[in-house]
């Protein structure tokens, strides 16, 4: 379709604050918006956060006519919602409207390197508080510690550290996991472990059963059996964020299990035989 912007715009109208909207209602993040509408993240990063400037501040760049009009024809934005003059998003149209994205979408943040390669942001026990009220705010997120890792590539990854013993025997205290995002709740397997952004109950690392196509619900469970936690269940509707645990780093080293006390043990006696049978023949 084809849309025409008004020439002029009222100086009081944050058009930044506008375009940052059409970002978060369309599920997506500056780096994929930008691909979908034509032009570099960098410039996205711009106009919605604003250039880092030699005394600190931001200066946020005005969106120019062609962009603008990209943005209207690619995402099926009405006009008028950027002018101030309705606060209807979207056009209706024949086609769907992205008014109403699937839950999970794109991350809505991502990091980085200068080459254009992802990060992996490390989210520490310290900044969970943090993270469920910033995890779309990109002046948030870069004071996160970012980083690479070599074997984790071709997929957007976030690094969370584990509080507490909820998931005991699987995972402890301060071990760091390793997730994956899923952009779709059909994506989640039933039994596998998940770090859960959620609305009510913040950031929450579980076994996951998925019951969202039958109930718009996921099941939450821990592997600590020892300890008081029960079992519950999560609206989809409240669901932020999904990231499937697909590595660990854990400060915790196993004990041996008993068959390697038994193979010690095997081991042990037979060198006191050899040693018998040494001290014999002499």
């Amino acid at each position: 379709m084809f849309a025409t912007i008004p020439t002029h715009m009222e100086n009081t109208l944050d058009i930044h604050s506008k375009i940052k909207e059409v970002i978060h209602g369309l599920h997506l993040n500056n780096s994929s918006f930008a691909k979908k509408v034509g032009v570099t993240s960098t410039t996205i990063d711009s106009i919605t956060s604003g250039r880092l400037q030699g005394d600190g501040s931001r200066k946020k760049t005005k969106p120019g006519y062609d962009l603008l009009l990209s943005i209207i024809e690619s995402c099926n934005i009405n006009p008028n919602y950027f002018f101030g003059q309705t606060d209807q998003m979207f056009l209706t149209s024949s086609h769907q409207n992205p008014a109403n994205p699937p839950v999970l979408g794109l991350p809505k943040i991502i990091s980085v390197d200068p080459s254009g390669e992802e990060n992996i942001i490390y989210v520490p026990s310290k900044a969970r508080a943090g993270y469920l009220n910033g995890y779309d705010d990109e002046e948030y997120i870069e004071t996160l510690p970012a980083f690479k890792m070599p074997f984790l590539t071709n997929n957007t990854y976030r690094c969370f550290e584990i509080k507490g013993n909820s998931m005991a025997r699987t995972l402890y205290d301060g071990d760091l996991v390793f997730g994956r995002y899923v952009d779709s709740f059909d994506d989640i397997k039933d039994g596998r472990i998940y770090v859960i952004v959620s609305k009510n109950d913040g950031i929450v690392i579980k076994r996951v059963i998925n019951r969202s196509k039958e109930s718009g619900k996921l099941i939450l469970k821990s592997d600590n059996v020892d300890g008081n936690f029960p079992t519950y269940t999560m609206e989809i509707e409240d669901v932020e964020e999904v990231w499937y645990v697909s590595m660990y780093a854990s400060k915790q080293m196993p004990e041996p299990i008993d068959i390697y006390e038994r193979l010690t043990q095997l081991e042990s006696k037979l060198i006191e035989l050899e040693s018998k049978s040494t001290y014999s023949k002499n």
